[in-house]
C-alpha cells in the first residue's frame, strides 16, 4: 500500500507538495473543481460546508480542463518526488445534466468523455467521482473531536428542497434565484439508478480505452435522501449493485471507509474485506468517525469507532496495493490547523503500515 494526500485546487502548490513529501506521502489526489469560489466557508483549507445554496459557484461550462494543464499538474507533482494518482470529482458545470437528466445531457456526456480521454493521455490512472444529485450536503461543523478540535458531522436530516440552479451542491446557474424561485423536482431511486446505468454504459468503454479507472464514491452523508433527492450508494450493499451493473474493468470504487462506517447497515470490517477481495478499489479514503447518520461526527484517526489498523490489515491481507489517503481530519490548535491535523493522520497511517510490514516480514 501507498500513502497520499488529497489537495483542493488552491492547495496544488509546490509548498503543499513539499509538505506531503515531508509528512511521508508518496502520492497526490488532486481536486480541480474550485469548491471555494463564492459562497460561505469557514476557511479555505478546511472541508467546504457552505449554505443552503451549496458550496459556491461551479466552473465555466464552456471551458473543460485541458490536456496541457493536466500534464503540467502531473509534472509539478513529479518535480517534488510524488506521483499524481487521481483527479477527484467532475465540475457540476460540465456534467450536472447527467445527474438531473437535463436538456444538456448529451453535451455533458461528451464533456465527460473528453475529460477522461485527456486524463488518460496525461498519464493519470484514476478518476474519482460522486454520482449524486444533491452532492455532499447537510454536514455541519463543530468542536466534535478530541480536545474540542473542529471537525465535521451531521446533526439531523437535511430535507430543504434544492432550488433551481443548484446541482451537486454547487451553483451552476447564478441568475436562477432572480429568474426562478422554483425547486428541482425530486427523482426516485429507480430514476437515479437508470441515470447511472446510462452514464456507465456510455462512459466506461471510453475510460477503458483511455486506461482510466472510474472510482465511485459512496454517498456522503449516506442518507437515503438529501434535499428531497435520492442517493445512489447509501448502504454498503449498494456498492455491489454498482459493480454488478457494468462489468467493465474501468468500474472501480473510491472506497471511503468513513462514509461506509456512517451507514446504518453492515459491519465495516466485513465490508472492507468483501470489496477489497474483488480488486475493485481505485483508492481508499481512510478517516475515523463515531455514530451513524444522521447524527455522526468525524474524529481523529485514532479516536473513533473504526479500528483503522484492523482496516489496514484487511487491505494488506487481500493484496490491495493502491493509495490510501486521510481524506479528512479534525483541525488542530496551531498556526496551520489543516496541516497539523493531516500530518497527525498521516503519521498514524504510516506507523500502522510499518507495523504491518514488520509483522509480515
Amino acid at each position: 500500500m501507498k500513502l497520499g494526500f488529497g489537495l483542493y485546487r488552491h492547495m496544488l502548490t509546490p509548498e503543499n507538495f513539499a509538505f506531503a513529501k515531508q509528512a511521508g506521502a508518496t502520492h497526490i489526489v488532486a481536486h480541480l473543481v474550485d469548491y471555494f469560489r463564492g459562497g460561505a466557508h469557514v476557511g479555505p483549507d478546511d472541508q467546504p460546508t457552505g449554505t443552503d445554496w451549496g458550496w459556491g459557484l461551479a466552473g465555466d461550462p464552456e471551458k473543460l480542463w485541458t490536456l496541457e494543464e493536466l500534464v503540467a499538474l502531473r509534472r509539478q507533482v513529479e518535480a517534488e518526488g510524488l506521483v499524481l494518482e487521481a483527479i477527484e470529482n467532475f465540475d457540476p458545470a460540465h456534467w450536472g445534466d447527467i445527474l438531473i437528466d437535463g436538456p444538456r445531457r448529451a453535451q455533458h456526456i461528451e464533456n465527460v468523455k473528453t475529460i477522461i480521454r485527456r486524463v488518460g493521455e496525461a498519464g493519470i490512472p484514476i478518476f474519482g467521482y460522486n454520482f449524486s444529485i444533491a452532492g455532499v450536503a447537510g454536514r455541519t461543523k463543530g468542536k466534535y473531536a478530541r480536545g474540542g478540535a473542529p471537525a465535521v458531522g451531521m446533526e439531523g436530516p437535511y430535507d430543504l428542497p434544492m432550488p433551481n440552479g443548484l446541482v451537486w451542491n454547487m451553483v451552476v446557474d447564478p441568475i436562477a434565484p432572480t429568474r426562478d424561485t422554483g425547486t428541482i423536482p425530486s427523482a426516485t431511486h429507480e430514476q437515479l439508478w437508470d441515470r447511472f446505468r446510462r452514464f456507465a454504459d456510455e462512459v466506461f468503454p471510453v475510460a477503458e480505452k483511455a486506461g482510466v479507472r472510474m472510482a465511485l464514491h459512496p454517498d456522503d452523508p449516506p442518507m437515503p435522501f438529501i434535499r428531497g433527492q435520492p442517493r445512489l450508494v447509501y448502504q454498503p450493499s449498494l456498492y455491489q449493485k454498482a459493480i454488478d451493473l457494468n462489468p467493465s474493468p474501468a468500474n472501480a470504487l473510491e472506497f471511503c471507509v468513513g462514509s461506509l462506517a456512517e451507514m446504518t447497515e453492515g459491519d465495516i470490517y466485513e465490508v472492507v474485506d468483501r470489496y477489497s477481495r474483488q480488486n475493485r478499489l481505485g483508492y481508499v479514503h481512510l478517516r475515523n468517525v463515531r455514530d451513524k447518520v444522521p447524527h455522526y461526527k468525524e474524529t481523529f484517526i485514532d479516536d473513533g469507532e473504526v479500528d483503522v489498523l484492523r482496516v489496514l490489515a484487511i487491505l494488506q491481507r487481500n493484496g490491495f496495493d493502491g493509495v490510501v489517503i486521510p481524506d479528512h481530519a479534525p483541525q488542530m490548535s496551531c498556526a496551520a490547523p489543516w496541516h497539523a491535523g493531516m500530518a497527525f493522520a498521516m503519521g498514524y497511517l504510516k506507523a500502522g503500515l510499518q507495523a504491518l510490514e514488520k509483522r509480515g516480514a
